[in-house]
């Protein structure tokens, strides 16, 4: 069981992209087009969307080779990673799916910079609200991308988990070192095998710094699904940061997601009580035991325009035993709904733009070659309602010809109890996570820098 939570979290770190050199960071920031970095300060880190125009990744990464090309590709990683969440929320299932490498070493959606070590070492970590982990490749490490490692020998606050200490128990495989005495484990994935030492040090966010950090080191991979480096899980697992920093933050951290198309660092993860919204609307966190990362939210209904749409309740209902519901996820870019609810939304949006033939892109099956008054779409869920604006419903074509419904239903042959609120439909709203009084929130708030 907690053993389990590692090998998840791993999965995760593998089946989620996971980041190129710090360096990156500068190159993408020095580009003409590219404004200045803005700096973390308090409790608030800087958000960046890792396919934008200034992409802390590179050009290479932020750039598809066309807008179809984009949304195919995309797709294709929302459906990855749908087959992963699916894997996580039902009870005894404990699979990650299997997917070919390319599909495995994709990018995050979001990433921040963070400092490991002392003095200091420059990181990028994926924001994962669906993963419980922090894993690091460190240098030496056999098999490992050629990235840029954290160099353990080179920071004074490094110190190896023990053998016998509570964090080792979390471990999946644990094993301990005669030599060193420190605390190691080993899995499998897919193709790969990976083995790990278990480490804790000083983690700088923003002007905080996390003493004592649990984190895996990663030491030998072989294969291909070796995460190439950070993670920063956001669920509620043992290891998770917000666990790990429940003293300093107190469960509570908010996030404004920023549009792909913004460039920079525009978007802010928020960490703690102080600076959170007082005015904004939430709803029950609900729990599921069996899967205690994920986020779920009790989602009563969705209404296009001023219609409430005819969905089963079945296809709406939260289920721990099933693991059946509605969870929000930062790793998905696009809503995936179940099939009867996704079917029921957009027949409903098509009748309500008459006379323009329906054409199907990337992945969507609802898109127009010509102007056309989209509907809104709101979430209902348990005591509010979100309204979604055109920007978080449609996604435009670069020279706005042709648009399309932002959403979908699970792919083909995929059983999935899940509806995914994603990334697009997130952002520009301040997105609330308080775990101790038990309530996300939703407020409006624009991030994205044009």
């Amino acid at each position: 069981m907690a053993g389990g939570r590692l090998l998840r979290g791993l999965a995760l770190a593998m089946v989620v992209a996971l980041l190129a050199a710090a360096s990156a960071v500068v190159a993408a920031a020095s580009h003409p087009s590219c404004p200045a970095t803005p700096p973390d300060a308090g409790t608030t880190l800087q958000v960046s969307h890792a396919f934008g125009p200034c992409s802390p990744l590179g050009n290479d990464a932020a750039a598809a080779p066309s807008w179809a090309g984009f949304l195919s590709e995309q797709t294709s990683r929302d459906a990855s990673r749908l087959l992963y969440l699916d894997s996580l929320a039902v009870a005894g299932r404990a699979y990650a799916p299997i997917a070919s490498g390319r599909q495995l070493l994709q990018t995050p959606t979001y990433v921040v910079r963070a400092r490991l070590g002392t003095p200091p070492q420059q990181l990028l970590l994926a924001v994962d609200t669906s993963n419980d982990a922090a894993w690091i490749p460190c240098s030496g490490c056999a098999g490992c991308p050629t990235v840029t490692p954290f160099n353990p020998a080179a920071s004074t606050s490094y110190r190896a988990v023990p053998c016998g200490s509570p964090a080792c128990a979390w471990a999946s495989n644990p094993s301990c070192s005669l030599n060193t005495k420190s605390c190691g484990f080993s899995l499998t994935y897919a193709d790969s095998s990976l083995e790990a030492a278990l480490s804790q040090d000083s983690l700088t966010v923003a002007n905080n710094v996390v003493k004592s950090y649990t984190f895996g080191c990663l030491q030998k991979a072989t294969g291909t699904a070796a995460p190439p480096q950070g993670l920063l899980g956001l669920g509620r697992g043992p290891l998770s940061f917000l666990s790990q920093t429940k003293n300093m933050y107190e469960g509570t951290f908010s996030y404004c997601l920023p549009s792909f198309k913004s460039l920079n660092f525009s978007g802010t993860l928020r960490l703690g009580r102080k600076g959170q919204p007082l005015r904004i609307k939430t709803t029950p966190l609900l729990a599921n035991p069996h899967r205690s990362s994920l986020y779920y939210v009790g989602m009563t209904g969705i209404r296009v325009g001023k219609k409430v749409v005819p969905i089963p309740p079945s296809a709406l209902a939260f289920n721990p035993a099933t693991g059946a519901g509605t969870v929000l996820d930062s790793g998905t870019m696009f809503t995936q709904l179940v099939a009867p609810a996704y079917a029921a939304v957009r027949d409903e949006v098509r009748h309500r733009i008459r006379g323009a033939p329906v054409s199907s892109l990337g992945g969507f099956d609802t898109c127009y070659n010509t102007t056309v008054k989209w509907p809104p779409v709101t979430f209902m869920f348990t005591g509010i309602q979100v309204t979604l604006p055109e920007e978080n419903l449609v996604i435009h074509s670069t020279y706005g010809t042709t648009s399309c419904l932002a959403m979908a239903a699970a792919p083909d042959g995929v059983n999935t109890v899940l509806n995914v609120i994603a990334s697009m439909q997130q952002q520009n709203h301040r997105v609330l996570f308080d775990v101790p009084n038990g309530r996300v929130g939703f407020a409006r708030e624009q991030c994205t820098a044009a």
